[in-house]
């Protein structure tokens, strides 16, 4: 298994603002679904932030994304390590499979492969 990307999520009760924050330091908008945008560097397309208001499909809004090139290898590990799954692997709409994991400081991790 390899990870391919890392990305903060920020919960915002403001994106619009936040948006705008970080297009100050030269991050531009490559996805929008309204709950969550992401904005990526146009010259380092890997370095990239997530402002979201809350996660549309899960019970809660995760810190972190990490991208994987195996979701299923990944969600293997962590249920036999005994991880506390926050929310179950799971084919979402929007051409992600997904769950979120808790790390040992609480944190909630998605952890996704484009399918």
């Amino acid at each position: 298994m390899a990870v391919r990307r890392v990305v903060p999520n920020i919960r915002s009760r403001a994106p619009g603002e936040s948006r705008e924050f970080y297009g100050l330091l030269g991050f531009e908008e490559v996805m929008d679904h309204g709950w969550i945008v992401t904005l990526a560097s146009p010259t380092a397309p890997a370095a990239q932030v997530s402002v979201m208001t809350g996660d549309a499909t899960a019970p809660v809004t995760p810190d972190l994304s990490v991208e994987v090139d195996d979701v299923d290898a990944a969600y293997a590990v962590m249920r036999a390590r005994g991880a506390e799954i926050v929310h179950p692997l799971r084919d979402e709409e929007w051409g992600v499979r997904r769950f979120f994991v808790r790390d040992p400081d609480g944190r909630v991790v998605n952890v996704l492969a484009h399918r």
